[in-house]
């Protein structure tokens, strides 16, 4: 019987092909962004999958949600780093991409503050 594990989780399987897509788009950037905007921007959107994967890989319910809380602290620097990228001209707006931080977020966002 196969366990059930992080990959299984849709919001990580969102955030993952976030990261994917963020990696993709920061291919163009200026060569004079390589170590600054463009790095930054790629460690935020690794740290959404990475953060949901350490905190389900954790055994305390309480240590599993600050860690979503950090994946989630992660993707409003990504949007912040995202905007930016766009007020600088190195790539346009990607409703796919926004599509998958909005969803990313929500689903953060119920996890860490669930319904009583």
């Amino acid at each position: 019987m196969k366990k059930f594990g992080f990959k299984d989780l849709i919001v990580w399987q969102k955030s993952y092909k976030l990261a994917l897509d963020i990696y993709n788009k920061t291919k163009s950037f200026p060569s004079y962004e390589k170590y600054s905007l463009s790095q930054q921007i790629r460690r935020s959107a690794v740290s959404i999958p990475s953060n949901i994967a350490e905190g389900y890989g954790r055994y305390h319910k309480s240590e599993y949600k600050q860690f979503l809380s950090i994946a989630y602290g992660s993707l409003c620097e990504l949007e912040t780093q995202y905007l930016l990228s766009i007020d600088l001209n190195y790539f346009n707006t990607d409703i796919r991409t926004e599509d998958l931080m909005k969803e990313t977020g929500k689903m953060l966002y119920r996890m860490i503050n669930p319904i009583s």
